[in-house]
């Protein structure tokens, strides 16, 4: 079971690991880099392991249970 959350973002892109923060999935930077690099988080159904990579709207990113649509 996910829990799905979704997010407007204003601009063109947002980082991922930024994304995380905002979302309230972790509480700091330096915890979303660790878990990024770890392969916790995917991207469009594919493992990623760049936190700075650009997530644009219609973007998915799944992160253990959560499953982040952003718009």
């Amino acid at each position: 079971m996910t829990n799905d959350i979704r997010i407007e973002i204003t601009g063109e892109s947002i980082k991922l690991d930024q994304l995380l923060k905002l979302t309230n999935l972790v509480v700091s930077g330096g915890e979303a880099k660790q878990l990024v690099l770890a392969g916790e988080v995917f991207v469009n159904g594919e493992v990623e392991f760049r936190r700075g990579r650009k997530i644009k709207k219609g973007d998915t990113v799944f992160f253990r249970e959560h499953e982040i649509n952003v718009g």
